[in-house]
C-alpha cells in the first residue's frame, strides 16, 4: 500500500469508530442497482458521463431505427409488410415520446431550482 491509501485507511477506521457512518441516508441497505453493469467495464465510465451530460442512447438508438423504418416503408410495395412496419414505427414513436416526455420532467423550474442548489453547495466547499 502506498502512503496515500494508508492515511485514507486510517481516517476511514477512525470515522467508523466514532459513529460518523451509521446515521446515513441508506444505512444497512443494499446498494443501488448500477444502470451500466450490463455494459463492458472498459466504456462504462463514458456511459456515465454520457448519461450525466443528458445523452441518451436508447433514444438514439430509436430515432436512427425510426429513420431505417420511414426508408422500409417508403420502399415497401406489399400492405401486409406496410402494416406490420407502420406498426412498429409506432411502437418505437411511442417509447421515444415517453423518453422525451420524462427528459422535459427533468427540465421543470423546482428541477432548476434544485440543479442549482447543489451546484451552489458543490462549488461552495
Amino acid at each position: 500500500m502506498d502512503f496515500s491509501s494508508l492515511i485514507s485507511e486510517e481516517k476511514i477506521k477512525k470515522a467508523y469508530k466514532n459513529g460518523e457512518f451509521e446515521n446515513l441516508p441508506g444505512f444497512g441497505k443494499p446498494l443501488p442497482k448500477d444502470k451500466f453493469a450490463a455494459v463492458p467495464a472498459e466504456l462504462r465510465m463514458a456511459f456515465r458521463v454520457l448519461s450525466n451530460a443528458g445523452y441518451n442512447v436508447e433514444e438514439d438508438q430509436l430515432k436512427q431505427e425510426l429513420l431505417s423504418i420511414e426508408d422500409l416503408l417508403r420502399a415497401c410495395r406489399e400492405d401486409e409488410e406496410r402494416n406490420r412496419l407502420q406498426t412498429k414505427y409506432r411502437e418505437k414513436l411511442m417509447r421515444l415520446n415517453k423518453l422525451m416526455e420524462n427528459r422535459r420532467k427533468n427540465n421543470t423550474s423546482s428541477f432548476i431550482k434544485y440543479q442549482q442548489k447543489i451546484e451552489s453547495e458543490f462549488w461552495r466547499k
